[in-house]
């Protein structure tokens, strides 16, 4: 590893969501350049893979939790601290979407998709920011969307969800502008992952389209008509914690292929 792969030694990162898809590429990454990465998400088995793809637990540590309840989130960190120390990077990445009629949305909907989207964000900077506090250095990317800058029929409550996630990057980003930590939304177009794998099944479903032009109806406002990969969200996201970035905060970075919002 040499002195610019190294960017991150001596760093803990905390990823959410990191079982698969763009969570488990951030980590990938991180850990490529020095970083130490906790890696929280709600499927242990998947966890473990990665964790050994990344070297095992000394580099990578996998930390079953559920992102919307405090007290699991609390003792995640409190595993994390104890394998890593304080936390100096958080990627909350952790999210969940669903399409319906917003006449088709019901509470339980609601609830739950602002429940991982928006309260995981939450009760996870809660914890870390303490931590960035002590050691007076942090960096905190939200995993957004571009949806979060723009609205979509039939996806209301991801929408609203990921809309107040990049309020409150904006609102954070400010209260910690002196203390050495900053506060990012990256936000994504269509990425080619399980969820939009599962999106286009659901319009082949419901619309008896095929797969190629589902997935030619979801990549229509990307200027490069096709999907962003995993890997260019993960270098976006390295390249805000990364040095020469300090005053990079606040900010709502789209990675969507020339999508203008």
């Amino acid at each position: 590893m040499n002195r610019h792969e190294a960017i991150f030694a001596d760093r803990h990162a905390v990823v959410t969501g990191a079982s698969r898809g763009i969570g488990s590429t951030i980590a990938a990454a991180l850990v490529a350049r020095g970083a130490r990465v906790s890696l929280l998400g709600r499927d242990a088995q998947n966890l473990t893979i990665v964790s050994n793809t990344l070297g095992g637990t000394t580099r990578a540590v996998p930390i079953a939790v559920d992102v919307t309840e405090s007290d699991c989130v609390s003792a995640a960190f409190t595993t994390a601290r104890q394998h890593f120390g304080p936390v100096h990077i958080l990627i909350n990445n952790a999210g969940q979407a669903a399409s319906a009629k917003f006449t088709e949305t019901d509470e339980t909907l609601w609830n739950r998709i602002l429940a991982v989207n928006l309260t995981g964000t939450y009760l996870c900077t809660r914890q870390a920011v303490p931590d960035m506090l002590q050691v007076g250095y942090g960096r905190i990317v939200n995993v957004a969307s571009i949806a979060g800058l723009r609205g979509g029929a039939y996806i209301s409550a991801y929408v609203a969800s990921k809309h107040a996630v990049i309020g409150l990057t904006r609102s954070l980003a400010l209260e910690f502008a002196t203390r050495n930590i900053t506060v990012n939304a990256v936000c994504p177009g269509y990425t080619d992952t399980d969820i939009v794998r599962g999106a286009v099944a659901n319009i082949v479903s419901k619309t008896g389209r095929s797969e190629a032009e589902a997935l030619a109806s979801l990549v229509a406002t990307n200027p490069q008509r096709r999907l962003i990969t995993p890997e260019e969200v993960a270098h976006t996201v390295l390249w805000v914690c990364g040095p020469g970035a300090e005053s990079i905060t606040g900010q709502s970075i789209v990675v969507a292929g020339g999508e203008v919002t």
